[in-house]
């Protein structure tokens, strides 16, 4: 059986090109949002986990004093290396790493950030624990994700759509689970603000890069639409096409001084 982490290198390998381009991922507001959560000067050192194809790295850079971009998938290093060059950032480096088990010492950045990942994390409460490990004391751990309904039934449908159309998929948290992690992780949530994204079918899919799974899964959203099931995004047909939306939430917490 193929490994996660080797199914995310192969999913995010094929979906470089895309996510460095699509306009959901460059938004300028939104980056201006995790700026803005992250607080930065000049002296900050900031790390991104899972920085993909590096938009919040190149967003945060020029606030920053350094900032470290970690990811597992080699092509994803690449297109942010490429692309923090091109824009002549000086002060920005990128590592291999899993967020489990991230490659850096305890307390040594300033500011973690993370967006659009969690819900790859086979084990999200082991990586929030690694963000919470190698941030300061009184350091901001930023987080951006897409969320799923606190009705149990309704995410466990949200998740499975989202499976078939990325395998590399592991789950999309209700905000209060999410929370209640970060809280165990030495964490004490400060803020979350939340917004959706309204999606359609078509636009979701080609990220992916994998047209050969478009069919199935159009047909499988396409009756569930059409029965009424919403899957806690608001799942529905409008002259044919599958709309919805994601609910996005930016959380942001602040590291708890150690208790000796």
């Amino acid at each position: 059986m193929e490994d996660h982490q080797d199914l995310i290198r192969r999913e995010f390998s094929q979906q470089a090109e895309a996510m460095s381009k699509a306009a959901l991922f460059n938004d300028a507001g939104i980056l201006n949002r995790i700026r803005e959560a992250a607080q930065l000067t000049r002296q900050s050192r900031v790390l991104d986990v899972a920085c993909g194809p590096g938009i919040v790295v190149e967003a945060l850079a020029p606030a920053a004093g350094e900032v470290v971009g970690c990811d597992i998938t080699p092509e994803m290093l690449a297109k942010a290396r490429q692309r923090c060059a091109a824009s002549g950032l000086t002060n920005v480096r990128f590592e291999p790493g899993r967020a489990e088990a991230l490659p850096f010492e305890d307390a040594s950045f300033d500011v973690v950030v993370s967006r659009s990942a969690l819900h790859h994390f086979p084990d999200v409460a082991a990586a929030l624990r690694e963000m919470a490990r190698v941030v300061r004391a009184g350091g901001r751990v930023v987080i951006l994700d897409v969320i799923s309904s606190e009705n149990e039934a309704e995410a466990a449908l949200h998740n499975a759509l989202e499976t078939l159309r990325d395998p590399s998929h592991v789950r999309m948290l209700p905000k209060s689970e999410l929370q209640s992690v970060l809280e165990n992780a030495n964490l004490t949530v400060e803020t979350c603000t939340e917004w959706s994204d309204p999606r359609e079918f078509e636009d979701w899919l080609k990220i992916t890069n994998a047209p050969e799974r478009a069919h199935p899964l159009r047909v499988v959203m396409m009756e569930l639409a059409g029965k009424g099931a919403t899957a806690g995004i608001g799942m529905r047909l409008d002259g044919g096409k599958i709309l919805f939306e994601h609910a996005k939430a930016l959380t942001v917490a602040v590291k708890r001084a150690s208790v000796r």
